[in-house]
């Protein structure tokens, strides 16, 4: 996997935020059941990162409720940003899109239940940038595991990078009681060093 230029600013975009900028820049994201979804205008110099967590924005929203707090949602944050590139001119035709995550990370006891959230976001993010007139150029969703994305907003290149945490485990929570995981130690090694490094 080739380096991102680092002569770029960088900008980690975390869950349930949205960024758009009209400068190059390194956006960067991890994402796990959630999804990303990286947007360039070449024309424009225009790139955007959005990190929603859960698929639908509810039909009765808590009174006071922000923009901000609606870009946790799937279909909010993609109709979010198709207002902001309409209102810069932008064609719906010249947007590159490509989706990420989704990914099955949590525990589920009983996967014919229902759907997962991850299933259910990547349906949703599908359906809605249909809705919205946007082309899907690349995508990479579901799986078992975490995924790291670096976005060149210049270039439009994503560098994507899985996670080795297997199912149910993640760099901020050890694994389950009474599983024998080849992890263990290094996750609750990562556990620690985030700890730390917060507390210093």
């Amino acid at each position: 996997m080739a380096e991102p230029d680092t002569a770029l600013p960088e900008l980690y975009v975390q869950p349930g935020e949205s960024h758009l900028v009209r400068e190059p820049t390194i956006m960067r994201t991890v994402l796990g059941s959630c999804v990303g979804v990286a947007c360039m205008i070449q024309r424009l110099g225009v790139g955007a990162l959005c990190h929603p967590m859960l698929p639908s924005y509810p039909l009765k929203p808590p009174a006071g409720e922000t923009v901000e707090a609606g870009r946790r949602y799937v279909d909010f944050a993609i109709r979010d940003l198709a207002r902001q590139f309409d209102s810069l001119g932008a064609r719906r035709g010249e947007v590159e899109v490509k989706l990420f995550g989704g990914g099955d990370v949590l525990l589920v006891t009983n996967e014919e239940s229902r759907p997962t959230v991850g299933r259910l976001n990547c349906e949703a993010a599908l359906r809605v940038l249909r809705e919205e007139g946007f082309e899907v150029v690349a995508s990479s969703l579901g799986g078992a595991s975490g995924i790291n994305i670096q976005f060149n907003t210049g270039t439009g290149e994503v560098l994507l990078k899985r996670l080795s945490y297997p199912r149910a485990c993640g760099a901020a929570a050890d694994c389950a009681p009474g599983v024998v995981c080849p992890y263990r130690a290094r996750c609750a090694r990562q556990v620690r060093l985030e700890r730390d490094s917060r507390r210093g």
